[in-house]
């Protein structure tokens, strides 16, 4: 199905071409026209599938300028909280909708002032909390609730702030919620707030015969970075993601990929809002190779063009896992998945073979170089514990 097929502002047309995309995905086309028809819709996509636009679409095309804020809505992260704000924006500049970011970290009194001016609010529970508790937020007029990465929200403890906000949005509205999976937890808060609700669930967009998955079995764990270092270097094509468990680990394979010149950067919870909104920045520039990030910072971001995952640190399950590995193989490109396994590594690799519909394979040792990994950092190179 082509965009011009569906019945929307002209404006938000314009901007379509302007974006070069002609096509909708599976996720848009089965949502959008229901969207549209007043519908509460459950939608099952994976990051990457245009899940965003799949709901950005039919809300602009409903927003009644002089009504306030009409739409809320709730993203586990900050970043992807940034992200959806971004796509709202962009495409409803022209027709004169302002949509706002609310999350923590930063101070408050902005987000006082510019939720005045919105049709649109995008916010983490726990900030939205905040204004609902001071009063500087008002949802008489809201007519759209949206739940993004639902699944990731409630695994995330979110699940008692998640009904809080809800007993405070008017009963009459359309709901509509998007996540990767619909576990048992997920489909109960549907059916509790949801009225009359379709699920739509879409084919994954990682192709298996593209994605080729291995792991090395490092005997030393000193020879754990020395691995890593050698396969960036020598056989990682584009973009790769190293995932760490840590905020601590993220940062520290990070400073030490830089003193092997290799131009990565890291992305995670514990970093400040403008560090975060940087690293974003350099990677949306293609002014990096490699990100180091945790499992929370990297959910619900579009990156493209990943030719390599790195399981720096094995994830504790094999749901995990496949979050991981969907980052690559998208769109027919062939991509790598790569878990380098230590011994304290075997538990959870375990787990994630448990899940007998993955294929990781062991691959042969290569030969490679070793490089000194700094486990401490203090400010200054020559204070680095050397490991």
């Amino acid at each position: 199905m082509k965009f011009e097929q569906i019945t929307i502002n002209i404006k938000l047309h314009k901007e379509i071409e302007k974006f070069g995309f002609k096509n909708l995905t599976a996720i848009q086309e089965k949502c959008i026209p229901e969207i549209l028809n007043g519908r509460d819709v459950v939608g099952q996509a994976e990051t990457g599938s245009g899940k965003t636009l799949a709901f950005c679409l039919p809300i602009l095309d409903k927003i009644k300028l002089y009504d306030g804020l009409q739409v809320l809505v709730l993203t586990p992260t900050r970043e992807l909280c940034i992200q959806v704000t971004n796509v709202f924006k962009e495409y409803g500049r022209s027709l004169g909708v302002k949509a706002m970011s609310v999350y923590g970290g930063v101070s408050i009194n902005p987000q006082i002032k510019n939720i005045i001016k919105s049709h649109i609010v995008v916010a983490t529970p726990g900030r939205l909390l905040d204004h609902i508790n001071r009063k500087t937020i008002v949802f008489n007029n809201i007519r759209f609730l949206v739940f993004d990465e639902t699944d990731k929200m409630l695994e995330m403890g979110f699940i008692e702030d998640v009904e809080r906000i809800i007993h405070y949005v008017p009963r009459d509205r359309q709901t509509l919620m998007f996540s990767a999976t619909i576990p048992e937890n997920v489909y109960r808060i549907a059916k509790k707030h949801l009225k009359n609700f379709l699920i739509f669930r879409t084919k994954p967009l990682v192709d298996a015969d593209k994605l080729n998955q291995r792991y090395y079995d490092i005997y030393k764990q000193n020879d754990k970075f020395s691995l890593l270092v050698h396969l960036l270097k020598n056989s990682t094509s584009e973009l790769a993601i190293v995932f760490c468990a840590t905020r601590k680990e993220t940062d520290i394979v990070t400073k030490n990929l830089k003193r092997q010149n290799i131009n990565a950067s890291a992305i995670h919870g514990g970093m400040t809002q403008n560090k975060r909104l940087e690293s974003l920045d350099r990677l949306k520039r293609q002014k990096i190779d490699v990100l180091v990030a945790t499992d929370v910072a990297a959910r619900g971001l579009d990156i493209k063009n990943v030719s390599h995952v790195y399981n720096y640190d094995v994830p504790k399950t094999s749901k995990d896992y496949v979050h991981r590995i969907g980052r690559t193989a998208r769109a027919g490109k062939n991509g790598d998945a790569v878990t380098l396994l230590t011994k304290r590594d075997h538990e959870n690799f375990r787990r994630v073979q448990s899940d007998h519909k993955l294929n990781i394979e062991q691959a042969k040792f290569p030969e490679f170089e070793k490089v000194t990994f700094f486990r401490g950092y203090t400010g200054r190179e020559n204070n680095y514990k050397r490991r």
